[in-house]
């Protein structure tokens, strides 16, 4: 017997999407909060900071201009596409031109209209692992098909040349390559980054690069953006970023991708038909942002070292837990396997997801389990919250498996 048109309700392509789960532990954090239990949270990727005053007052001056009241084009206001470009030549020596841009409304768009404009049913996509939970998400929708290639501590969470290949094969176009990393924080050195994009060079793929942490960079890493430092595929690489993190801008959504014209273009006829242009106060917002110097970010730099020194340190005092450092971003990964398998409170907790569910239910702190990114037997902290806080949420932690 067949079913009726409105019993298949939603469709096979949405129904197969999982929530994002950073978002739902985020939500489930705050949702706890209002209830009035002191919860704290570790789960969303958001700075503590407010946007930076500058750029709010563009907002405000944009926000009486009749002029921003208006459609603008599709793809960004022109003079946003021109801060882009000169900002790119600035923090990535990379020259690239108006038609290469498309701005979008957060870095979530970017992401998956680059993979639409890029993919076909079946194309494979090489995604090293542990990945951000939305990466998957977005080559399954664009109708590709996602190859986890897995590194864990013992690698500092980078994959190598010998293991891209072994996932290659001859349905493969695109490599996903993110430098700094969220979810671990791992930064890729300019050697390591050369070798890779020469073997995407040799084997006639495409990479995707995600640099939206590139400004979130400790201890005198030396590193830089694929598209420069391998000029070989430069014609072949769409660079993704935004506003969000570093200038804390997460709820103005403005992000944007940079590729070869014909590509872009493309996105940029996707997102004529399903969002339009992003917000223009947003984006007068992200010219001041852009245009303007880097002393903010200097600022959030500096606090976001010492409570990753911290919050690794402290992690680290856990028996049964191992937190290698992290680079860049503002993550912290660390592996909880040691603490699996075993019994708490009377119940054996066998996978890192009924752990995190046990540390909000016990200790009152939201962090987010490695299934979401890849990577049972992890935990991923976001250390952007004050820094009181992350000392009294890794004491809970301390205490609860002491």
């Amino acid at each position: 017997m067949t079913s009726s048109p409105r019993e298949r309700r939603v469709s096979q392509r949405i129904g197969a999407i999982a929530e994002s789960a950073t978002l739902k532990v985020d939500a489930k954090a705050k949702a706890l909060k209002a209830e009035g239990r002191p919860v704290i949270g570790f789960g969303a990727g958001e700075p503590d900071f407010p946007t930076p005053g500058y750029i709010v007052d563009a907002a405000v001056d944009a926000a009486r201009d009749p002029k921003n009241h208006r459609y603008t084009p599709a793809g960004g206001l022109p003079e946003l596409k021109a801060a882009i470009v000169a900002k790119t030549k600035r923090d990535s020596g990379l020259e690239v031109t108006p038609a290469q841009v498309l701005v979008t409304n957060g870095g979530k768009q970017a992401v998956y209209e680059s993979f639409a404009a890029m993919l076909d049913p079946g194309d494979e996509v090489l995604l090293p692992a542990p990945y951000w939970t939305t990466y998957p998400e977005c080559i399954q929708l664009a109708g590709g098909v996602a190859v986890e290639v897995f590194a864990d501590e013992t690698q500092d969470y980078k994959v190598t040349v010998d293991q891209l290949e072994a996932a290659r094969t001859e349905r493969s176009k695109v490599l996903l390559f993110v430098s700094p990393s969220n979810p671990t924080g791992a930064v890729y050195t300019s050697d390591e980054i050369r070798a890779i994009g020469a073997w995407a060079a040799e084997h006639g793929l495409w990479v995707v690069t995600d640099e939206i942490y590139e400004h979130l960079l400790y201890d005198g890493v030396e590193t830089g953006s694929i598209a420069t430092l391998c000029p070989e595929i430069a014609d072949y690489t769409v660079v993704l970023n935004g506003v969000a993190k570093t200038y804390a801008m997460t709820g103005w959504r403005v992000g944007w991708m940079i590729g070869p014209a014909d590509i872009v273009k493309a996105a940029t006829n996707l997102q004529s038909h399903a969002t339009s242009n992003v917000a223009n106060v947003s984006q007068r917002a992200a010219i001041a942002a852009l245009e303007g110097d880097l002393s903010a970010v200097d600022e959030m730099r500096t606090a976001f070292d010492r409570r990753r020194k911290t919050i690794v340190s402290m992690l680290n005092d856990i028996d049964g837990v191992v937190c290698p450092t992290p680079q860049g971003a503002f993550y912290a990964f660390p592996s909880v396997k040691g603490l699996l398998g075993k019994e708490h409170d009377g119940r054996v907790i066998d996978t890192s997801a009924d752990l995190a569910e046990y540390i909000l239910d016990k200790a009152e702190v939201a962090v987010v389990p490695g299934e979401a990114f890849g990577a049972p037997g992890y935990l991923r902290l976001s250390y952007a919250l004050g820094d009181d806080d992350l000392v009294e949420g890794i004491t809970r932690l301390q205490k609860l498996f002491a």
